[in-house]
């Protein structure tokens, strides 16, 4: 259960995997793309349906169909005024919107630069207007290649003052972190912060490539670290944030039995963790439903589910000024 009187934040939320469905059937009708459904009734029962999702190459497939409509620079505007809307409905108190603008630009072409640029005149618009305070990811999408993400990050740098964060995302396990250490180096030298989807879909080797070769401090769903206790105490102690999303997780593959989610030990070993909600649109969910199964399905006390609201400005990418307004 969310405690109303403590901050709640979302810190690992894909904007590129929320895009409301409303939305998708609209801009497909606009832009003549055909989808395979007879009907938005139709759209709306079966499209993210989880029947078939086993991994989490399946579970991107999913977020594919939402991009798929994404074909001018201002509807990536709309779908990015409207995930701060979505974040200002959902009771968030901050929210870090991460997104890859070469995964929304490659349907259909679009100059990557151009999609940045319209999601963060988007987000910062939307922002401004509902008084929610947010900040972007830049995401590297490593499934499409090294040479790809450089691509990515020289258009993202153009930007760098209105993005706080780097990410990598994607392949896993065919794409490990290692191979990407010079695109993390130039974003630290950029004063970006980093966050690493690592421990998803790969073991605990990934999460310390993602500390060790990108600088990362925090990371994103990180299960595979409760196979390795010298990982833990290291995260432990060095104030690695975990970025954990238990519904994401279950749908993903990556952990099929939610009651047992290492996200407890996480908490008992000290980690500084975090829940959130990865992908609300795919995963049809939002934060309230993942306390609610943390609550009632892993078993956290009243104690440890305010303890994740507390870590959530901790270890978000907001500056100490605002952090303060929060802890003191």
């Amino acid at each position: 259960m969310i405690n109303l009187s403590l901050p709640l934040t979302d810190l690992h939320r894909h904007l590129d995997g929320n895009i409301r469905l409303s939305t998708i059937w609209q801009l497909a009708q606009e832009f003549s793309i055909e989808l395979p459904y007879t009907s938005f009734d139709d759209f709306a029962r079966k499209a993210f349906t989880h029947d078939n999702v086993t991994d989490l190459l399946g579970f991107l497939h999913k977020m594919e169909l939402g991009v798929s409509v994404l074909a001018s620079e201002q509807a990536c505007y709309r779908i990015a005024y409207e995930n701060v809307e979505d974040a200002k409905l959902a009771g968030l108190t901050y929210a870090e919107l991460r997104f890859s603008p070469s995964f929304m630009a490659r349907h259909h072409n679009l100059p990557i630069e151009a999609v940045a640029e319209a999601v963060i005149a988007g987000t910062a618009g939307a922002s401004k207007a509902l008084n929610m305070p947010v900040q972007l990811i830049g995401i590297l999408s490593r499934s499409y290649g090294v040479e790809n993400c450089q691509q990515e990050l020289n258009a993202l740098l153009q930007y760098k003052h209105q993005i706080c964060a780097l990410d990598l995302a994607g392949d896993e396990k065919g794409f490990p972190a290692k191979q990407f250490s010079d695109h993390f180096k130039a974003a630290r030298e950029a004063s970006w912060d980093i966050t690493v989807h690592a421990g998803e879909a790969d073991g605990p080797d990934s999460i310390w490539q993602a500390i060790e070769y990108l600088g990362a401090t925090r990371i994103g769903h990180g299960v595979a670290a409760a196979q390795d206790d010298k990982l833990l105490d290291y995260m432990a102690k060095n104030e690695i944030v975990v970025e954990c999303c238990l519904t994401s997780n279950y749908q993903t593959g990556a952990c099929i039995d939610t009651a047992n989610h290492p996200i407890k030990t996480f908490l008992n070993r000290g980690l500084l963790t975090t829940l959130n909600t990865d992908d609300p649109g795919v995963s049809g969910i939002e934060i309230s439903h993942e306390y609610d199964v943390a609550k009632n399905i892993v078993g956290l006390s009243n104690v440890q589910l305010e303890q994740l609201q507390i870590n959530g400005i901790k270890g978000s990418f907001a500056s100490e000024d605002f952090k303060k307004r929060f802890l003191s």
